[in-house]
């Protein structure tokens, strides 16, 4: 088996994407309560900052700052996955391999994990989150975006409301962070 190396810092920030096994469904935006729901219920048992946060159809990215002495996001994300699953319906297809294990065919096993390193990688990354849904073309407004802490951001004076403006009006609009 594989071995994953994740770079674990007690009271870090780490950049997280998240996505659903399937990624042609919107199960994250049609039950956004219920992913909101498992994400209060285990910070709640297992405290963490979220930094920001963007919610799309089939994946999400967010900032997490965990506690001093604390570095363990893995477990967290295994029991917001599974919390979230267990307000779902079970009638996603499932392949033989995860039946024979009990998993359920809505999420990804692993996710893409970095490690915030210094207050620029976080701003960019704070940024790239809030992008998102524009970068994906849901929006052309990234305050027209519901899911997204982006909003709790403008309360707070951190970015002003028409942050990034309209990017239809732009040429490379589209063109944000990942690799075409």
């Amino acid at each position: 088996m594989t071995s994953y190396r994740r770079n674990f810092v007690p009271g870090g920030s780490f950049f997280f994407t998240v996505n659903l096994l399937d990624r042609g469904q919107s199960l994250l935006t049609a039950n956004i309560e219920p992913l909101r729901a498992a994400f209060r219920e285990i910070r709640q048992r297992h405290p963490f900052r979220i930094d920001a946060i963007v919610i799309l159809p089939e994946h999400l990215h967010t900032v997490w700052t965990m506690p001093d002495g604390d570095a363990d996001f893995a477990m967290r994300w295994r029991q917001i996955k599974s919390a979230f699953s267990r307000k779902l319906a079970p009638d996603e297809p499932v392949s033989a391999g995860r039946a024979a294990r009990g998993e359920r065919g809505i999420w990804q096993r692993r996710y893409w994990e970095h490690t915030i390193r210094d207050e620029e990688d976080y701003a960019r990354h704070i940024d790239y989150v809030h992008i998102n849904p524009v970068k994906h073309g849901l929006v052309n407004r990234v305050c027209d975006w519901a899911p997204s802490s982006f909003h709790r951001h403008v309360e707070l004076g951190i970015y002003p409301a028409d942050w990034a403006g309209d990017l239809s009006q732009c040429d490379d609009g589209a063109k944000f962070g990942e690799r075409s």
